[in-house]
């Protein structure tokens, strides 16, 4: 299975759509992780249209509406990975007890955003954990980025970072 990771689109705030790169990796993906910052729920009705979607809510998606349509914590077992989707983790200093706690005994990999921090680690529980930073607003980072998998035989595969626009 491909997946495709997002978050903090921030849509139309920081860019009024996706970039044409994006849309062509949702067309190629057989599951569309978005963790949050949406802001506008135009956005959700585009990629539901095109895509299976995981999504979640995040601290700029505002009103019952995002709250209705959207979870804060997503979960599904692809390919036999456990999968948790949520937008928040907490202080990077304490993001690794955090998540064992919360996630460590029903999840395998754990997709986060808000930080739009590409990030990439396992926990001392052996939670994996996965940010892949903003396609749209690269903040104090170097690129805007989003990245894609693949999640076979019980693992995850093929992680790639990718830098929009290079």
């Amino acid at each position: 299975m491909r997946l495709l990771l997002i978050a903090d689109t921030h849509v139309p705030q920081r860019a009024l759509d996706l970039p044409a790169e994006v849309w062509q990796a949702v067309d190629a993906a057989d599951v569309v992780v978005h963790a949050g910052d949406w802001v506008s729920l135009d956005l959700v009705d585009k990629l539901e249209a095109r895509c299976d979607l995981m999504g979640v809510w995040g601290n700029n998606d505002h009103g019952v509406e995002f709250r209705k349509r959207l979870p804060e914590v997503c979960r599904r077992e692809i390919e036999g990975v456990r999968v948790a989707v949520i937008h928040e983790t907490g202080d990077k200093r304490h993001r690794d007890r955090y998540v064992d706690q919360k996630f460590g005994d029903s999840a395998d990999l754990l997709v986060f955003g808000h930080s739009h921090v590409p990030w990439d680690s396992v926990t001392p529980g052996g939670l994996r954990m996965i940010n892949p930073g903003s396609c749209v607003d690269r903040r104090m980072q170097p690129h805007k980025t989003y990245m894609t998998m693949e999640l076979r035989d019980g693992g995850v595969h093929d992680l790639v970072l990718h830098k929009v626009g290079a």
